[in-house]
């Protein structure tokens, strides 16, 4: 009899499609052949050199996956910059500047109209030589939704042609794909390569979208690719996931790392043009009084309004999506908003701008050298003896941008429903920011003016005299911001910390600190799910949030299978089959893997084997093993007994059987089974009682239960 698994066979090991990884068997395999690699490194000089490459390609690694990021994130930024305002016009004195770039090189601007040089040209200038008049308005106007439905055309058709994984932010596959599970193609080189260009065109087009949750679904797709450079981490799926369920310090070293190299990349690309790493950036100079911790928690309030609201609307919308012939047409739905979206941005400037340059806009602190309508007060060039600028009557400029941001912040709460979640790439930071920014803005200058009108009012007057700079506006718009975005996600602690990335305004970490708690506690009072885990229910991934607590007094045995009534569980036996037999249990089922016992009467476990393990054993020993036929006996056993003469050979499999399950007893909580299958990552467990077989318990059913408890629909997990 041969042993021939003694060499690898080619897809042993491996997993299908839309299944999940064995984390245990994988970090197995990763230190045994770590162990294997520092044992060899004794015996040889070569060996040596080879054991230190090993453990030096992680940082090599990380070092090449900070570089293709940061440069990817940079150009997808510089692109976008530059197409946006393309649908406004164009630079005659270099086609490749933006609008911003144009007027920064130009020799006849004056500082007042810095935006307009004789350099840019708007479209109606292009084609019949005038800005003015209705006649020039119409021809911008139509150009502007020219251009945008040509970009979302463009970007929906490149995703749905040449890589459909391309589409939404990515981030709820991506938690999804962490915490195990398989997804093939989803971080294969055509969807980076199509996500880069359609995230450009998409955010581009006007769509109330962002870019930055697909650039961590890019991010990912650089590591995936990068990976398959290095044998240790390309043979091994646990390795190319060392940020989830399992998560050493050296992982949090290495990510510290790339961070780096990608911060440094961006730097030397400068693509915001503030030689800054921030997206906006803010200077305030007026401190934060105690006292404005009232208006900062109700914007923490209508943060998990808005979060809530958006939620359960948007995944109403993707669920119609889903189940109508709504899903069938994604050019035509793209197309559409598309249109609706540059329709109405068009005639109002805080909608026609980028969502990006809106949020800059407005958490700026107005000072003497802004010319935007927000900044229009009266006695605008008087300042305080410090040289600060004091709390001012709001001007005509003011109260008409105060209409505008109004009417802006109802269509970006509308439209950011529909968008979010269309056959393109759509981030949600931005648009949720966005929201946040403006409601803040318009509440600040509501502060401001009343703690001007009304300075001696007992709450201002201890602490607000006339003429002194009191309120800050531009904070309010942070502080709302970071409560909009924390109603959507429910991130707290790392949403201050993004915040502190975007705008580098570490002082005022109080203030944002209350509005993401509020906000998430509101939030979550009406839904406790954030949107990532609220698409990933509704995509049926299984994916196990860690951070729930499952408080149910069930048994094991309530929710493993078989059931009571239910046919028997399907197992091997460990020497008493042939070929045949396991080819009909593997044709007549369905199953990921099958337990191996003694014998069917005893039902003593021996150990567990996945199906793809023995489809491709089996197929290469038909194909290699001379004489294996469908009467040849497979055997799981150390060792097996002679084969009598003028019998087929036998079949030996013991190499792809795991011989140490996880296992628990039918009387284990599943309190604690829950648990284990968080903390270890387990695709499945066997149930034993005083040693005999009684079921087993899989992920998928882990997550039915589960759901079960908390009174939603089981059956909307659709994968193990």
């Amino acid at each position: 009899m041969m042993d021939f698994l003694e060499e690898p066979i080619p897809g042993v090991g491996t997993y299908d499609d839309f299944n999940t990884i064995d984390w245990v068997r994988e970090k197995s395999r990763d230190r045994d052949r770590h162990r294997e690699i520092t044992n060899k490194s004794k015996e040889s000089t070569w060996a040596l050199i080879h054991s230190v490459s090993d453990a030096f390609s992680g940082w090599l690694l990380m070092l090449l996956i900070g570089l293709l990021s940061g440069s990817l994130a940079g150009l997808i930024d510089i692109s976008a910059h530059w197409m946006t305002d393309l649908k406004e016009g164009i630079c005659t004195g270099g086609i490749w500047f933006n609008h911003e770039h144009c007027c920064w090189n130009s020799q006849h601007v004056t500082f007042e109209d810095r935006d307009k040089c004789p350099e840019w040209n708007s479209w109606s200038q292009l084609i019949i030589s005038t800005n003015e008049g209705a006649f020039a308005y119409i021809v911008n106007y139509f150009t502007y939704v020219l251009w945008a439905l040509l970009f979302a055309f463009l970007a929906v058709s490149l995703v749905k042609v040449f890589a459909p994984y391309a589409c939404g932010s990515g981030i709820p596959e991506i938690k999804t794909i962490l915490s195990g599970f398989i997804i093939r193609g989803y971080l294969g080189k055509w969807t980076l390569i199509i996500k880069t260009i359609t995230l450009v065109l998409a955010v581009s087009s006007g769509l109330s979208l962002g870019k930055e949750g697909p650039l961590v679904h890019v991010a990912c797709c650089c590591g995936n690719i990068l990976c398959h450079c290095f044998n240790k981490y390309r043979k091994n799926e646990a390795k190319r996931r060392e940020v989830s369920y399992y998560f050493p310090l050296k992982t949090l070293w290495r990510s510290f790392f790339a961070a780096l190299v990608a911060a440094f990349t961006l730097r030397s690309i400068n693509p915001f043009g503030n030689s800054r790493l921030v997206l906006f950036y803010v200077e305030f100079h007026t401190p934060w009084h105690l006292f404005e911790l009232v208006p900062f928690i109700l914007l923490g309030i209508f943060g998990g309004l808005w979060g809530a609201l958006f939620i359960r609307t948007n995944i109403a919308w993707c669920r119609k999506r889903k189940t109508t012939q709504l899903g069938k047409y994604p050019v035509i739905e793209v197309l559409v908003m598309t249109a609706i979206t540059a329709i109405l941005a068009f005639p109002n400037e805080y909608t026609r701008m980028s969502t990006s340059e809106l949020i800059s806009e407005l958490f700026n602190d107005c000072g003497l050298l802004d010319s935007s309508k927000l900044c229009d007060y009266e006695n605008r060039f008087n300042t305080s003896k410090a040289g600060e600028l004091p709390d001012r009557p709001a001007g005509v400029g003011v109260y008409s941008a105060m209409w505008q941001l109004a009417l802006t912040l109802i269509l970006k709460i509308v439209i950011t429903i529909f968008t979010f979640g269309m056959k393109i790439p759509s981030g949600l930071f931005i648009p949720s920011m966005a929201v946040g920014a403006i409601a803040g803005r318009l509440l600040g200058v509501g502060m401001e003016q009343l703690a001007y009108y009304h300075h001696d009012w007992a709450i201002f007057n201890s602490w607000c005299s006339q003429g002194a700079d009191c309120i800050t506006p531009g904070l309010y718009a942070m502080v709302g911001a970071a409560a909009c975005l924390g109603g959507v996600t429910r991130m707290t602690v790392s949403l201050v910390v993004i915040m502190f990335e975007l705008t580098g305004g570490l002082e005022y970490i109080v203030p944002l600190m209350a509005a993401a708690m509020t906000s998430k506690w509101v939030a979550d009072a009406l839904g406790r799910e954030g949107i990532y885990d609220a698409h990933i229910r509704l995509n049926g991934y299984p994916f196990l949030e860690a951070k729930e607590e499952f408080a149910h007094k069930t048994l094991a045995m309530d929710v493993m299978k078989p059931r009571r009534n239910d046919p028997l569980l399907t197992v091997l036996t460990q020497d008493s089959m042939t070929v045949e037999d396991v080819e009909t249990i593997i044709s007549e089922t369905t199953y990921s893997g099958f337990p191996v016992v003694v014998s069917r009467e005893s039902q003593r476990l021996v150990g567990f084997v996945l199906r793809r393990d023995l489809i491709i054993s089996i197929e290469n020993a038909r194909k290699k093993q001379d004489g294996v036929v469908s009467t040849s006996v497979i055997y799981f056993t150390e060792h097996s007994p002679p084969v009598p003469p003028y019998t087929p050979p036998t079949l030996k499999l013991r190499n792809i059987l795991d011989l140490s399950p996880f296992t628990v007893t039918d009387l284990t909580p599943m309190e604690i089974v829950v648990d284990i299958f968080r903390k270890l990552g387990l695709r499945q467990c066997l149930v034993t009682h005083n040693g005999r077989l009684l079921g087993i318990i899989t992920k998928k059913d882990v997550l039915k239960h589960i759901a079960q408890m908390a009174n939603q629909d089981p059956d909307s997990i659709l994968f193990n």
